[in-house]
């Protein structure tokens, strides 16, 4: 397995977009890593924009950047409260310091521009907050799947397969 002995952190929060937090989870599972969901309660159900659910591991404060070799941040309308946590933003900030790889989709901007760390960095996502991606300092690509450095991003659900081989191969090389 391309990925035994590597973890990673999903983060959640309601109204996340169901197949941007399960597709990757479960591939990187498929790959033989350990995944752990943190939100913003331990134990916590949250509920997805489609109704699927996820049950948190950890709170968001209980997760240590030394303790996961990747993050990822999903879309939907999650990224809109995961952001407000100043934790949450600690961890990507202490993640991006390490170089350790962050994936994020669609939405998932929103944290990444919050936490400050998209100055000067090559990136995607959703379309609609392009502007809000350009006014952080990213220069943004309509591209299915964009890599700088640790960083990869990504569009929209049907830019899944192409994000996670991306991600995965990232993840495998570090």
């Amino acid at each position: 397995m391309r990925l035994e002995g590597k973890k990673v952190i999903s983060l959640v929060h309601h109204d996340f977009e169901d197949l941007e937090l399960w597709y990757p989870i479960y591939r990187l599972r498929e790959e033989g890593a350990v995944v752990h969901l943190a939100g913003e309660v331990a134990g916590k159900e949250y509920i997805g924009k489609y109704g699927v659910p996820a049950q948190s591991d950890y709170a968001y404060y209980d997760v240590k950047a030394d303790d996961y070799d990747a993050i990822l941040v999903p879309g939907g309308w999650a990224p809109d409260k995961i952001r407000r946590f100043p934790e949450v933003l600690s961890l990507l900030q202490e993640m991006n310091a390490s170089e350790k790889v962050i994936g994020q989709i669609c939405h998932a901007g929103w944290v990444l521009i919050s936490a400050k760390i998209l100055n000067g960095k090559t990136i995607t996502s959703t379309p609609g907050i392009r502007d809000d991606m350009e006014n952080a300092g990213a220069t943004w690509l309509d591209e299915p799947v964009v890599t700088d450095g640790h960083l990869v991003s990504s569009r929209r659900p049907p830019d899944l397969p192409d994000y996670m081989r991306e991600f995965i191969s990232v993840l495998e090389q570090r």
